[in-house]
């Protein structure tokens, strides 16, 4: 069941979007010089929440919870159909393949009434596998991959959020009754990351200074979207990665790294823009009329602000995440999330 959005887009409009979207992916110049080698697989636990938020007196509202577990190949390993997909999608460079589960939790804003407001985002759990493929050069990385999984209860978001809340002695949200239904999910989605050294200051060992703009598309029953992005760093060893991602950003495969130095650093800061034809933890289950919904925004922005350290085979980065309304009744204001990525080399 699709929601008329409160701003009307059109299908043409759409379709250039997301096309658009697409050919920045696939079609934009790239470099064909080869990376490091790199042997070792990378395992990354993230978890993002929205405890960190600045709007006073709330506790969990909106996007409140995500966790992810992933594992990256080294490079130039992949079993022989896998390498032939790799290099007939996203064409000559090195290549990797990623695994993952996520789970994506969503609740309205009061949290303690045990019928939700119709105007609030409906309660709702996603537990989603992914598996990528990647494509490196020295200037870019690309990504395209499929997630299946299920939105509702099977996705276990109630059992995970007041079991945790249950544990450090908080209240329990009261509305899960009204979560959305179970459906399954399945998505395509893709993604390039460019990498543009800008210079660097005080010779070998100064601070560097690159940019990273991004483009990525995702289609499937939970979300239709394009993006666009641009990611401004400065530190030391910033050839050694290509940013860090947050959950479910179409674009994962960035776990991978290959540190350039004793310790590499930066921090960053970026914006990115989303064209959203569809999300069903909005605009409720596909094909059930009688689903909770809300009205989608077809335009959302973020703003993203971190810093990231890499040492002895080790990768820990924060991020904050500052994000426009996502539906046209949410509360006014910046919505903003923190996102924590620990990963490591073995």
């Amino acid at each position: 069941m699709l929601s008329c959005p409160a701003r009307p887009l059109s299908s043409r409009k759409l379709l250039t979007l997301l096309i658009g979207a697409s050919l920045g992916v696939s079609g934009f110049s790239r470099a064909y010089a080869t990376p490091l080698q790199d042997n070792q697989g990378t395992w990354t636990l993230q978890g993002e929440n929205d405890a960190v938020s600045t709007l006073k007196g709330t506790s969990d509202q909106y996007y409140t919870s995500g966790l992810r577990i992933n594992w990256t190949s080294g490079t130039d390993n992949l079993p022989g159909p896998f390498a032939m997909i790799n290099r007939t999608i996203l064409g000559e460079g090195m290549q990797r393949m990623s695994l993952g589960v996520q789970q994506l939790i969503f609740t309205p804003s009061n949290t303690q009434t045990p019928n939700p407001s119709p105007r609030d985002r409906p309660y709702a759990g996603l537990l989603l596998g992914t598996i990528n493929m990647i494509n490196d050069t020295d200037l870019s990385r690309s990504v395209f991959g499929i997630q299946v999984g299920i939105m509702g209860p099977g996705a276990l978001g109630r059992q995970l959020q007041n079991g945790f809340h249950s544990a450090i002695g908080d209240t329990s949200n009261l509305g899960w009754r009204h979560q959305l239904a179970n459906q399954p999910i399945f998505q395509v989605q893709m993604g390039r990351i460019w990498r543009l050294p800008l210079g660097t200051i005080g010779g070998r060992n100064g601070l560097s200074f690159d940019m990273l703009p991004s483009a990525a598309a995702r289609i499937g029953d939970y979300r239709i979207a394009g993006t666009i992005g641009d990611m401004l760093r400065f530190g030391q060893g910033l050839d050694s990665d290509f940013g860090v991602p947050t959950i479910g950003d179409g674009t994962d495969g960035t776990d991978a790294y290959k540190q350039t130095r004793p310790v590499a650093w930066y921090f960053f800061g970026g914006v990115t823009g989303s064209a959203v034809a569809y999300d069903a933890t909005l605009e409720g289950n596909t094909l059930r009329k009688d689903s909770p919904h809300v009205n989608k925004k077809w335009d959302v922005g973020e703003i993203h602000a971190g810093v990231a350290v890499m040492f002895y085979g080790l990768r820990v980065s924060y991020s904050q995440v500052w994000q426009t309304q996502e539906f046209t009744t949410a509360r006014s204001g910046l919505f903003n999330y923190g996102s924590l990525n620990v990963s490591a080399k073995f």
